[in-house]
């Protein structure tokens, strides 16, 4: 697969799913050809859940890394957990989640739980573009 652009957007660390947000979407409104609003929306969404997992599930340390490519964008978030996310069946009273991998796996074409060569891991999602 061709790159389109290596630049992992302004590669972001910590913060909040909000801060993660901003920055894919700066990534994303610099990209040529420009990427569809659907495709913008899906990929905020993505970059949300996987963020809001690893500040919820590993600690709360984070890192974004975004690419482009010819047909997708990949997401990937890496933290300090080596714990891969798992599907759990959906709270729906009790507020404790369940829905975020579910939905990424559904968005993305591929996803993909890679470890870290010093710990932790990477969580990588594929999105049409």
């Amino acid at each position: 697969m061709d790159t389109v652009s290596t630049r992992g957007a302004p590669t972001r660390s910590g913060g909040s799913a909000a801060d993660a947000r901003r920055g894919a979407r700066a990534f994303l409104d610099g990209l040529l050809p420009p990427v569809t609003s659907e495709a913008v929306g899906t990929v905020l969404l993505v970059v949300s859940e996987l963020v809001t997992n690893a500040l919820r599930h590993a600690g709360g340390t984070w890192t974004l890394e975004l690419t482009a490519h010819p047909d997708g964008i990949e997401v990937a978030v890496h933290d300090p957990s080596p714990q891969a996310p798992r599907l759990r069946t959906p709270d729906l009273h009790g507020g404790t989640g369940g829905f975020g991998w579910p939905l990424v796996n559904r968005l993305a074409r591929t996803t993909a739980v890679t470890p870290g060569s010093t710990g932790g891991k990477k969580v990588s999602a594929f999105l049409p573009r």
